[in-house]
């Protein structure tokens, strides 16, 4: 059974969490705090955990980084909070995905099935370098270090732009922040300069998507990222 530790001091939230998740046959545990969360997580080393980012004791930005010091266990962050900065900076923490109060369970589901898999050996961002990712638009082989389009014929990118491809392949259905893309890519003294973010996936776009205008795959979370959807 896959283990959930739900970290929120929302009573009834909680338990409409538990009784959702149960009723799925997920084994779950609940904490109300940031250090019961830590505790249990120590204790139980649950597979995914859903995370409140306004606790009692601490910020749930504390919480996540107190989890990385020895744990990729996949952090899907829930939160009322709505602004920009506060969800790059829980991402850039180490959070793998948000969530917005309030939220459809399907969706929630949805992202914990996702954040599930990801984790698995041999999937995610620890992928084989042998994956093949296929879209209706696109395939991307990353041993090859080559794109084809629908009709199989080469799509010539920059080494640039296939980094960037490369970044967001490896972490399907995940956002990736401007910050992390921005360092993974460049490196880190331009981690400000989002402008060549938004240069480089307009000319991916223009390259890959059926649609620049309305991308499908190559997806932009305004003021926070980059997310690839297959």
């Amino acid at each position: 059974m896959t283990r959930v530790l739900v970290v929120d001091d929302e009573p009834q939230l909680v338990r409409a969490l538990v009784i959702n998740l149960r009723a799925r046959h997920y084994d779950v545990d609940a904490a109300p705090d940031g250090a019961g969360a830590l505790r249990l997580a120590a204790a139980h080393n649950p597979d995914v955990v859903l995370l409140d980012l306004s606790l009692p004791d601490m910020d749930g930005a504390q919480v996540i980084r107190g989890l990385r010091g020895w744990t990729r266990v996949p952090i899907i962050v829930l939160s009322a909070r709505h602004a920009s900065k506060e969800k790059v900076q829980a991402l850039d923490a180490g959070a793998d995905d948000y969530v917005t109060k309030p939220f459809g369970m399907d969706e929630l589901l949805a992202r914990l099935r996702a954040a599930v898999r990801r984790a698995e050996p041999g999937t995610g961002a620890g992928a084989d370098d042998q994956a093949v990712v296929v879209t209706d638009a696109f395939t991307v082989d990353l041993a090859a270090k080559k794109v084809h389009g629908s009709g199989g014929a080469d799509v010539r990118l920059t080494p640039t732009e296939w980094h960037l491809l490369e970044v967001l392949v490896r972490n399907p259905g995940r956002l990736v922040t401007q910050t992390q893309l921005l360092q993974e890519v460049w490196g880190p003294s331009y981690r400000s300069e989002t402008n060549y973010l938004r240069v480089y996936l307009a000319q991916l776009r223009r390259k890959l998507e059926p649609d620049p205008a309305r991308p499908r795959h190559l997806i932009t979370e305004p003021g926070m990222g980059y997310r690839f959807e297959p």
